[in-house]
């Protein structure tokens, strides 16, 4: 965070103030940094939970229980490194200066959207209409 600005705790962008002015560039800069962060330390203890976790089961009912629970950890934490490359991505953005604009029409992403999705890169109506396609497209 840069030393010159100081954000208040419950600092929230408003819609009435200068679109991505540097107070909403470092909430999003700290939001996406403690989301990346959370991801992070999620799978460290994953990994350490695995290592640990290494025991011969004898039941193979259970011993199936344990490898499908792991199974399905493993797919999380797969999603998960997918976010932060997102999350870097946007990161990027913020430093670049393209961050909260739509990929798609230049137009701004609205700021209730980025609060909900840091990483997004298309307003609702670009996003709708990409997805709309998509079905399409998978519908044939």
């Amino acid at each position: 965070m840069k030393a010159e600005t100081i954000l208040n705790a419950d600092y929230k962008p408003a819609e009435d103030e200068p679109f991505m002015n540097a107070r909403q560039l470092d909430y999003f800069r700290n939001k996406l940094q403690d989301w990346k962060n959370g991801i992070l330390k999620d799978s460290r203890e994953t990994i350490e939970n695995m290592q640990e976790g290494t025991r011969n089961i004898p039941d193979i009912a259970d011993r199936a229980s344990e490898e499908t629970d792991r199974a399905l950890e493993l797919r999380t934490r797969d999603r998960e490194r997918k976010v932060v490359s997102k999350i870097d991505a946007a990161l990027r953005r913020i430093e670049s200066g393209n961050y909260g604009y739509c990929d798609e029409t230049g137009n701004q992403i609205s700021l209730k959207r980025l609060d909900a999705r840091p990483i997004a890169t298309l307003s609702l109506e670009a996003q709708e209409r990409h997805e709309r396609k998509e079905k399409v497209h998978r519908d044939r």
